[in-house]
Protein backbone atom coordinates (compact mmCIF):
# COMPACT_ATOMS: atom_id res chain seq x y z
CA UNK A 1 0.00 0.00 0.00
CA UNK A 2 1.27 3.43 -0.89
CA UNK A 3 -0.06 6.91 -1.55
CA UNK A 4 1.04 8.90 -4.58
CA UNK A 5 0.33 12.47 -5.59
CA UNK A 6 0.34 13.97 -9.04
CA UNK A 7 1.88 17.39 -9.45
CA UNK A 8 -1.50 18.77 -10.49
CA UNK A 9 -3.00 17.71 -7.15
CA UNK A 10 -0.98 20.33 -5.27
CA UNK A 11 -2.08 23.96 -5.19
CA UNK A 12 -0.17 27.02 -4.10
CA UNK A 13 -2.77 27.72 -1.44
CA UNK A 14 -1.99 24.42 0.30
CA UNK A 15 0.36 25.73 2.98
CA UNK A 16 0.93 22.30 4.49
CA UNK A 17 2.28 21.04 1.19
CA UNK A 18 4.45 24.10 0.70
CA UNK A 19 6.33 23.18 3.85
CA UNK A 20 6.84 19.53 2.95
CA UNK A 21 9.97 17.81 1.64
CA UNK A 22 9.50 15.69 -1.48
CA UNK A 23 11.28 12.88 -3.26
CA UNK A 24 13.40 14.53 -5.94
CA UNK A 25 13.90 13.15 -9.42
CA UNK A 26 14.42 14.75 -12.79
CA UNK A 27 15.68 14.41 -16.34
CA UNK A 28 18.43 11.91 -15.50
CA UNK A 29 16.01 9.42 -13.97
CA UNK A 30 13.24 10.06 -16.50
CA UNK A 31 15.53 9.74 -19.51
CA UNK A 32 17.01 6.50 -18.18
CA UNK A 33 13.59 4.91 -17.68
CA UNK A 34 12.33 6.10 -21.06
CA UNK A 35 15.37 4.73 -22.85
CA UNK A 36 15.18 1.40 -21.06
CA UNK A 37 11.45 0.76 -21.38
CA UNK A 38 9.06 2.02 -24.06
CA UNK A 39 5.92 1.24 -22.07
CA UNK A 40 7.25 3.02 -19.03
CA UNK A 41 8.17 5.95 -21.30
CA UNK A 42 4.57 6.19 -22.50
CA UNK A 43 3.27 6.07 -18.93
CA UNK A 44 5.65 8.84 -17.86
CA UNK A 45 4.55 11.03 -20.77
CA UNK A 46 0.89 10.47 -19.89
CA UNK A 47 1.15 10.87 -16.11
CA UNK A 48 3.70 13.67 -15.95
CA UNK A 49 5.73 14.36 -12.82
CA UNK A 50 4.60 12.62 -9.64
CA UNK A 51 5.14 14.18 -6.23
CA UNK A 52 5.75 12.03 -3.17
CA UNK A 53 6.24 13.64 0.25
CA UNK A 54 9.08 12.48 2.48
CA UNK A 55 9.31 12.28 6.25
CA UNK A 56 12.74 13.07 7.64
CA UNK A 57 11.62 11.89 11.09
CA UNK A 58 12.69 8.25 10.91
CA UNK A 59 10.82 7.09 13.99
CA UNK A 60 7.43 8.55 13.06
CA UNK A 61 7.91 7.24 9.50
CA UNK A 62 8.66 3.78 10.88
CA UNK A 63 5.54 3.83 13.03
CA UNK A 64 3.44 5.01 10.11
CA UNK A 65 4.76 2.18 7.94
CA UNK A 66 3.99 -0.36 10.66
CA UNK A 67 0.43 0.95 10.81
CA UNK A 68 0.12 0.87 7.02
CA UNK A 69 0.80 -2.87 6.82
CA UNK A 70 -2.00 -4.88 5.20
CA UNK A 71 -4.72 -2.24 5.46
CA UNK A 72 -6.29 0.11 2.95
CA UNK A 73 -5.07 3.63 2.30
CA UNK A 74 -8.25 5.08 3.82
CA UNK A 75 -7.92 2.98 6.97
CA UNK A 76 -4.23 3.82 7.31
CA UNK A 77 -4.89 7.55 7.11
CA UNK A 78 -7.57 7.26 9.79
CA UNK A 79 -5.46 5.20 12.19
CA UNK A 80 -2.40 7.41 11.75
CA UNK A 81 -4.49 10.52 12.42
CA UNK A 82 -5.90 8.99 15.59
CA UNK A 83 -2.45 8.04 16.84
CA UNK A 84 -1.17 11.58 16.25
CA UNK A 85 -4.19 12.96 18.10
CA UNK A 86 -3.49 10.60 21.00
CA UNK A 87 0.24 11.24 21.25
CA UNK A 88 0.55 14.80 20.00
CA UNK A 89 3.95 14.03 18.51
CA UNK A 90 4.94 10.49 17.57
CA UNK A 91 8.26 9.93 19.34
CA UNK A 92 9.79 7.03 21.27
CA UNK A 93 9.06 8.91 24.51
CA UNK A 94 5.39 9.59 23.78
CA UNK A 95 4.81 6.01 22.63
CA UNK A 96 6.59 4.60 25.70
CA UNK A 97 4.44 6.77 27.97
CA UNK A 98 1.20 5.44 26.46
CA UNK A 99 -0.38 2.07 27.18
CA UNK A 100 -0.60 -0.54 24.47
CA UNK A 101 -4.37 -0.59 25.03
CA UNK A 102 -4.67 3.13 24.26
CA UNK A 103 -2.62 2.69 21.10
CA UNK A 104 -4.76 -0.29 20.07
CA UNK A 105 -7.92 1.79 20.44
CA UNK A 106 -6.68 4.03 17.62
CA UNK A 107 -8.01 1.29 15.34
CA UNK A 108 -5.35 -1.39 15.02
CA UNK A 109 -4.84 -4.91 16.28
CA UNK A 110 -3.31 -5.47 19.69
CA UNK A 111 -0.41 -7.22 17.98
CA UNK A 112 0.33 -4.18 15.82
CA UNK A 113 0.07 -1.90 18.86
CA UNK A 114 2.63 -4.14 20.53
CA UNK A 115 4.95 -3.76 17.56
CA UNK A 116 4.75 0.02 17.92
CA UNK A 117 5.58 -0.20 21.63
CA UNK A 118 8.47 -2.52 20.80
CA UNK A 119 9.89 -0.09 18.25
CA UNK A 120 9.79 2.70 20.83
CA UNK A 121 11.52 0.52 23.42
CA UNK A 122 14.23 -0.40 20.91
CA UNK A 123 14.83 3.26 20.06
CA UNK A 124 15.07 4.19 23.73
CA UNK A 125 17.35 1.35 24.83
CA UNK A 126 19.70 1.83 21.88
CA UNK A 127 19.14 -1.49 20.15
CA UNK A 128 17.71 0.53 17.26
CA UNK A 129 20.01 3.44 16.42
CA UNK A 130 17.97 5.65 14.13
CA UNK A 131 20.57 8.43 14.27
CA UNK A 132 23.04 6.38 12.23
CA UNK A 133 20.72 4.38 10.02
CA UNK A 134 21.06 6.85 7.15
CA UNK A 135 24.74 5.88 6.90
CA UNK A 136 23.91 2.24 6.14
CA UNK A 137 23.44 0.59 2.76
CA UNK A 138 19.95 -0.42 1.66
CA UNK A 139 20.56 -4.06 2.61
CA UNK A 140 21.96 -3.03 5.99
CA UNK A 141 18.94 -0.84 6.71
CA UNK A 142 16.61 -3.72 5.87
CA UNK A 143 18.64 -6.10 8.03
CA UNK A 144 18.64 -3.77 11.04
CA UNK A 145 14.97 -2.84 10.87
CA UNK A 146 13.90 -6.45 10.27
CA UNK A 147 15.20 -7.35 13.72
CA UNK A 148 12.22 -5.54 15.17
CA UNK A 149 9.06 -7.56 15.75
CA UNK A 150 6.48 -6.65 13.13
CA UNK A 151 8.96 -5.09 10.72
CA UNK A 152 9.69 -7.07 7.58
CA UNK A 153 11.30 -6.36 4.26
CA UNK A 154 8.32 -4.40 2.88
CA UNK A 155 8.16 -2.06 5.87
CA UNK A 156 11.91 -1.45 5.69
CA UNK A 157 11.74 -0.82 1.95
CA UNK A 158 8.96 1.73 2.42
CA UNK A 159 11.16 3.55 4.93
CA UNK A 160 14.01 3.50 2.41
CA UNK A 161 11.75 5.41 0.02
CA UNK A 162 9.57 7.57 2.26
CA UNK A 163 12.22 8.74 4.72
CA UNK A 164 15.70 7.96 3.42
CA UNK A 165 14.92 8.81 -0.24
CA UNK A 166 16.99 5.91 -1.57
CA UNK A 167 17.01 5.94 -5.38
CA UNK A 168 16.66 2.27 -6.33
CA UNK A 169 13.83 0.57 -4.46
CA UNK A 170 11.18 -1.53 -6.21
CA UNK A 171 9.40 -3.68 -3.64
CA UNK A 172 8.26 -7.21 -4.51
CA UNK A 173 6.30 -7.19 -1.26
CA UNK A 174 4.19 -4.20 -2.30
CA UNK A 175 0.98 -5.45 -3.91
CA UNK A 176 0.34 -2.09 -5.57
CA UNK A 177 3.78 -2.15 -7.21
CA UNK A 178 3.07 -5.59 -8.63
CA UNK A 179 -0.40 -4.54 -9.75
CA UNK A 180 1.09 -1.48 -11.45
CA UNK A 181 3.56 -3.69 -13.33
CA UNK A 182 0.78 -6.01 -14.41
CA UNK A 183 -1.25 -3.06 -15.66
CA UNK A 184 1.71 -1.51 -17.46
CA UNK A 185 2.77 -4.67 -19.26
CA UNK A 186 -0.70 -6.26 -19.52
CA UNK A 187 0.20 -9.38 -17.55
CA UNK A 188 -2.43 -11.49 -15.81
CA UNK A 189 0.21 -12.93 -13.49
CA UNK A 190 3.62 -11.71 -12.39
CA UNK A 191 6.11 -14.40 -11.38
CA UNK A 192 9.07 -13.27 -9.28
CA UNK A 193 11.50 -13.90 -12.13
CA UNK A 194 9.61 -11.53 -14.43
CA UNK A 195 9.38 -8.92 -11.67
CA UNK A 196 13.14 -9.07 -11.14
CA UNK A 197 13.75 -8.61 -14.85
CA UNK A 198 11.78 -5.36 -14.81
CA UNK A 199 13.43 -4.26 -11.57
CA UNK A 200 16.88 -4.69 -13.12
CA UNK A 201 15.72 -2.73 -16.16
CA UNK A 202 14.78 0.25 -14.00
CA UNK A 203 18.03 0.24 -11.98
CA UNK A 204 19.61 2.41 -10.67
CA UNK A 205 16.43 4.53 -10.56
CA UNK A 206 13.90 2.01 -9.34
CA UNK A 207 12.31 4.39 -6.86
CA UNK A 208 11.27 6.75 -9.64
CA UNK A 209 9.79 3.77 -11.47
CA UNK A 210 7.96 2.83 -8.27
CA UNK A 211 6.22 6.23 -8.22
CA UNK A 212 4.75 5.49 -11.65
CA UNK A 213 3.91 1.88 -10.83
CA UNK A 214 1.95 3.05 -7.78
CA UNK A 215 0.04 5.49 -9.96
CA UNK A 216 -0.61 2.80 -12.56
CA UNK A 217 -1.92 0.43 -9.90
CA UNK A 218 -5.01 2.62 -9.52
CA UNK A 219 -5.92 2.35 -13.20
CA UNK A 220 -8.35 -0.14 -14.70
CA UNK A 221 -6.92 -2.02 -17.66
Amino acid sequence: MAIYYSQSAITRSDTNWSQRVFYIYGETEINHLKQRDKKMAAAIERLGMITRPLSRDLFSALIRNIIDQQISVKAALTVNARLRALLGTVTPMTVAATTVEAIQRCGMTMRKAGYIKGAADAALNGSLDLSSISLLSDDEVISQLSRLDGVGIWTAEMLLISSLARPDVVSWGDLAIRRGMMNLYHHKTLPRERFERYRRRYAPYGTTASLYLWALSHETV
